[in-house]
């Protein structure tokens, strides 16, 4: 296998392998035609009904998120309205890159065509890239960025041309529209270099070019932020909160963040490579990015973040892992779990777990735990239900009453279903909808849909309950068991009363 060295001074000696064009296309082109197959499946998730509402009202910033998904989301609904695979193919493409990215980063590590295979094969494999190309979502531009750091990064450290560094800039600030994260895998790497070096970056010129490139692209974000009381510092404790119930808080941040990694093939190289990053004499100079790793991990623990808010590393992770399992000699059970042919194995295996290659009723029913399917059903039958109780409200009354929600998907999932149904357009102080505007001050009375707010007792003077929400499938918890109220004889007027209906949760 070709290797490259690196001198004392960080110069590249030695020509890189060459790109290990054939299987490492192969695996990503495998890879999206799976993920179109099955885009249709098996509906819209809550997130995606989101961007498209907060699309069609597009903005610098959003509570709760850049305006990254929401424009991808207005691009793709204008071209091909209302056709879900559609949506989600920037979402496809981009998990594909993150595929060829990875592979890209062992080649920068001296990997020859079986390590840039293996990360490739493993990248795919991962239950969170896997999932994440099945949704369009404010990850995949986020990973995929990150990696691409990671990738631009090793170029420096290998070459030291510092044309390289403005690029930093560059994806940095398309991450930033898409989410903050990124801000705190600087200042970590900053810390990781000041320690384990190498600290010239930092007095580069070009990086602080690039870090200029991305201050003038996210201003208009920070601005919005500014302007709206920094509501994405609020999310933070609620993130937390959530975090608690989808994955056990603290105790279930480690063990959810490893298995995002893949079981067996994508576990290995990901912990030997994290290992090799920080021993390793022949990886020694990209030692930092080990130690970023590490400490991106801690701080998103302490912060109460998820576990997948780390995933942008494990690119470089699964290079690093894949390179080194290639060249060294190590002990059977690693060398075996890291074979092609286990590596193929456990991709297959984990498609299971982050695609939705079961019936419907199997993933997405009662009892299910896969919070991805559960809330990718039901909302045309929730659609159904609340536009049945407001057709049964006289005409006059009907013309004075307005569609209410708790929760900002249950109002972009009635955004979404609702015309065509005779609803109104619906309001919502859940998290970004909240910024959408209030009801019309014509409006003093509200179908109100789900578990109600305080507010709603103390805005109207009478609040009653017309049904009990439920989907086919019982499994959707955004509505089922939820109530449906009607609330007349509102207090105040609206300008007075939505500050106090505003939520981040």
């Amino acid at each position: 296998m070709t290797q490259v060295q690196v001198s004392g001074q960080g110069v590249e000696t030695r020509v890189l392998p060459p790109f290990a064009r054939v299987p490492v296309l192969a695996v990503a082109g495998v890879l999206g035609v799976l993920l179109v197959a099955l885009a249709d499946r098996y509906g819209w998730f809550g997130d995606e009904l989101y961007f498209i509402a907060a699309g069609q009202r597009l903005d610098w910033g959003y509570a709760d998120q850049g305006p990254l998904a929401p424009l991808l989301a207005l691009v793709m609904e204008s071209v091909f309205p209302g056709s879900l695979t559609a949506l989600r193919l920037p979402s496809v493409l981009m998990v594909m890159a993150t595929v060829a990215v990875t592979a890209l980063i062992a080649r920068e590590l001296g990997g020859a065509r079986r390590a840039q295979t293996l990360a490739a094969l493993v990248t795919a494999g991962s239950p969170f890239f896997l999932g994440n190309g099945h949704l369009l979502t404010t990850n995949s531009p986020d990973v995929l960025m990150w990696a691409l750091a990671c990738w631009l990064l090793v170029r420096w450290v290998r070459t030291r041309r510092d044309a390289v560094l403005p690029w930093l800039g560059v994806v940095t600030a398309i991450a930033m529209q898409s989410k903050f994260l990124i801000a705190g895998f600087w200042v970590v790497l900053a810390l990781a270099v000041l320690v384990a070096g190498p600290r010239e970056l930092l007095r580069r010129p070009m990086l602080w070019l690039g870090a200029g490139i991305t201050l003038l692209a996210t201003l208009p974000s920070l601005l919005w932020q500014a302007e709206h009381g920094w509501p994405q510092l609020g999310m933070t404790g609620q993130i937390a909160t959530e975090g608690a119930v989808m994955h056990g808080g603290l105790l279930g941040y480690l063990p959810m963040m490893l298995f995002l990694a893949g079981l067996i093939s994508g576990l290995v190289v990901l912990l030997y490579g994290t290992w090799r990053l920080l021993r390793s004499a022949e990886l020694r100079p990209y030692a930092f990015l080990g130690w970023t790793f590490l400490g991106v991990a801690a701080l998103f623990l302490i912060a109460g973040g998820r576990p997948y808010y780390v995933a942008g590393m494990f690119p470089v992770l699964f290079a690093a892992g894949a390179v080194e399992l290639s060249r060294n000699r190590v002990a059977g059970w690693w060398r075996w779990s890291a074979s092609l042919p286990v590596a193929v194995v456990s991709t297959l295996a984990m498609s299971f777990f982050g695609l939705p290659l079961e019936p419907v009723a199997s993933r997405a029913g009662a009892g299910s735990v896969d919070f991805i399917s559960t809330h990718s059903v039901g909302w045309a039958e929730l659609a159904d239900q609340v536009a049945a109780e407001y057709r049964k409200l006289p005409p006059e009354q009907r013309a004075r009453t307005a569609v209410l929600t708790n929760g900002y998907w249950t109002a972009s999932a009635l955004a979404w279903f609702g015309p065509e149904r005779g609803l109104p357009a619906p309001q919502s102080g859940s998290r970004g909808y909240w910024y959408f505007g209030a009801p019309p001050e014509s409006a003093d009375a509200v179908l109100f849909v789900g578990r109600p707010q305080p507010v709603l007792a103390e805005s109207f003077r009478t609040v009653t309950q017309l049904r009990v929400l439920e989907t086919n499938l019982k499994a959707n918890k955004a509505v089922d068991g939820a109530p449906l109220l009607l609330a007349t004889g509102r207090t105040q007027s609206w300008a007075e009363l939505w500050p106090r209906f505003r939520k981040l949760g």
